[in-house]
């Protein structure tokens, strides 16, 4: 972390211990400066609101810092033991402060509400994003019940309940629409038959549908996987569906997804988008897979450029991490429907009953407001639909998710092919014959990118490269990212002789993405590996629509990819993954972080780290600031 040698006061103490980046502290000043404020207090606080929105944080709950602020939860921490800090200020004079302060206020750089601070573009971003969606939930889709019942109906032939079509029928039924739910409960086969069905309500013309994800990794995973589910495919051993005729397989096959800044239209040189306010997208439908790694800032984007009309599906699973940006709007928008248990206003819960009887039965009943219309549309998918060996991994992850410890000690500790657990002690190394079995994996791995790479094999590499993560949970420290890298690297110069340029690039070396370059069309999280072609050495990249190669000189921010974070995975899914824990209490050990680290594995997790570790994990819930939740009720 960079210190700000030049700061003053409050921006000085906690710079000095390891809170404020060199970043915060300069926003601050300069800041303060501009607009007249001297009072550390307020200047500590605009501070930390810089530094809570790099942490993915859009408001700051000032009553709240002493207990939440910490030194290590910047994820630079070592070992992810936390510092003693200097006091904090005393919260009811910091709020007077903040609030009499030239720097708060409407077309300031400061907003203060409920208690809260908020940077000023943030603040407008979520009262739009809340305005918007209360908005359209005022308006559901005008359509046919005795239709929509025939179509669910073959689309899911029978009489018993199914969470699937009850989904579908919320989703065909609101203007927004949540399809939330975890790994293997089946929701690219809902999104594959919701697409069907609402081609058969919609009068005139078919739907426009356009379909997008956050990064190009899983826009190509979600073009792969509706095909699979409308065609089967011999990869995963299924059949084609049988309930899709020939027109809607044939008309779901030619969508191909792609990420949200390309449906936007990147413009050279700005953060804006050729599609807004003023340049509305055509399309009547949008569903936008991953959606938990949407910010909020690219969520506004979106919602901005759709028209008044258009029907938005979400889709995800709520309890993933949030984006690595700012925001956690999947989260916020599932969180008060589920604290709620799924309760529906009269008018829905009357349609659901005439439209799928044998999927509703006890309906809670919800207070008729806005707010109650826009819950209405988030629809949970539970059943649980893999029967493979990754039933363990399954098993794990909904122990994780239910915050169920000794459930996720069992599972770790049964000893299948799937899961594999061991255990370290947080204050000791890893042991010997545990770093020699993933030197063993790495070495084989690395060889076999080697040899695509030499031979210009780009899409045999970049399937090489998905087969196996190393996710750490820290950057820093000696199980985090770039110790793990650096010493994945020796053991590749020395069995496998890797030589690398001056520049440090060499065919075969894998690299990722750290920010959006909208120029080259890469974005934060997505992975490449560099390749010999034509005797010079490029970059290739799965862009969704097949391999690009680019000069290396072309590329903004990237970096070797020999392990990851678990931030960072988000979207991702490797055949096996390979977790290291961080200490039990770190602030970086929450349930979010090792539920999204196993559900990025299809066929094998080996986790490494203490039970204590796990423990702390299962039982901690990341804390991200927002106000969407409120806005919307």
């Amino acid at each position: 972390m960079t210190v700000a040698l030049r700061a003053t006061g409050l921006l000085r103490d906690y710079s000095d211990a390891g809170v404020l980046h060199a970043a915060d502290v300069h926003v601050a000043q300069r800041l303060g400066a501009l607009g007249g404020e001297s009072d550390e207090r307020v200047l500590l606080a605009l501070a930390l609101c810089v530094r809570g929105v790099r942490q993915g944080s859009v408001a700051l709950p000032l009553a709240d810092v002493p207990g939440t602020v910490t030194a290590d939860d910047a994820d630079d921490a070592e070992d992810g033991v936390a510092r003693e800090l200097p006091p904090w200020p005393e919260v009811d004079g910091w709020l007077v402060a903040v609030q009499a302060s030239p720097l708060v206020g409407a077309g300031r750089p400061l907003r203060l509400d409920a208690g809260e601070l908020w940077l000023e573009r943030y603040w407008r971003q979520e009262v739009a994003v809340a305005d918007d969606l209360l908005r359209r939930a005022a308006s559901p889709p005008d359509v046919d019940d005795d239709t929509l019942r025939a179509a669910l109906q073959r689309l899911w032939p029978g009489s018993e309940a199914d969470d699937q079509r009850l989904a579908a029928a919320v989703c065909v039924l609101s203007r927004v629409a949540v399809l939330g739910g975890g790994p293997s409960t089946g929701k690219t086969t809902t999104v594959a038959r919701l697409l069907a069905a609402l081609r058969e309500v919609s009068p005139g013309r078919p739907p426009r549908i356009a379909l997008a994800a956050p990064t190009g990794k899983a826009a190509a995973r979600l073009t792969e996987s509706l095909r699979e589910a409308v065609h089967g495919g011999a990869a995963t051993g299924r059949e084609p569906d049988p309930v899709l005729s020939d027109e809607d397989a044939a008309v779901l096959t030619r969508l191909e997804a792609t990420t949200l800044h390309r449906l936007l239209g990147v413009r050279r040189g700005s953060t804006r988008f050729r599609h807004s306010a003023e340049n509305r997208l055509p399309h009547d439908v949008v569903v936008v897979d991953e959606t938990s790694m949407v910010s909020l800032t690219l969520f506004a984007r979106l919602l901005e450029a759709l028209r008044p009309t258009t029907r938005l599906v979400l889709v995800g699973d709520p309890d993933q991490l949030a984006s690595v940006e700012a925001g956690a709007v999947l989260a916020d928008l599932v969180a008060p429907a589920r604290e709620l248990g799924l309760a529906r206003t009269t008018q829905l819960a009357g349609r659901l009953r005439a439209v799928v009887p044998h999927d509703v039965g006890s309906v809670p009943v919800a207070v008729e407001s806005a707010a109650a219309r826009v819950r209405d549309g988030v629809a949970l998918l539970r059943t649980d639909r893999r029967f493979d060996e990754g039933g363990a991994i399954a098993r794990l992850a909904r122990a994780v998710r239910d915050g169920d410890t000794s459930g996720a000690l069992a599972v770790l500790r049964e000893g299948t092919a799937a899961v594999r657990f061991d255990e370290v002690s947080d204050d000791a190394d890893v042991p010997s014959g545990v770093v020699g079995e993933l030197r063993s994996d790495a070495v084989a791995l690395g060889r076999r990118l080697l040899d695509a790479a030499l031979a210009d094999r780009a899409g045999d590499a970049l399937a090489v490269l998905a087969e196996h993560r190393l996710l750490c949970a820290h950057r820093r420290g000696p199980r985090g990212v770039a110790e793990w890298s650096r010493t994945v690297e020796r053991w590749w110069r020395d069995e496998l002789g890797v030589q690398p340029r001056r520049d440090g690039r060499y065919a075969g070396l894998p690299l990722l993405v750290t920010s959006n370059d909208y120029d080259n069309k890469l974005f934060n999280g997505d992975t490449g590996v560099v390749v010999q072609r034509d005797g010079d050495l490029v970059a290739a990249f799965d862009s969704g629509d097949g391999v690009r190669h680019l000069p290396l000189g072309r590329l903004g921010d990237v970096r070797p990819l020999h392990a990851m974070t678990v931030h960072r995975a988000q979207g991702s899914q490797f055949r096996r993954v390979t977790v290291l824990l961080p200490a039990a209490g770190s602030p970086l050990g929450t349930r979010e972080t090792l539920y999204t680290a196993v559900t990025r594995a299809s066929g094998g997790v080996r986790v490494i780290g203490s039970a204590a570790a796990v423990a702390s994990a299962v039982q901690r819930s990341v804390a991200r600031a927002t106000g969407l939740r409120r806005r919307l009720g």
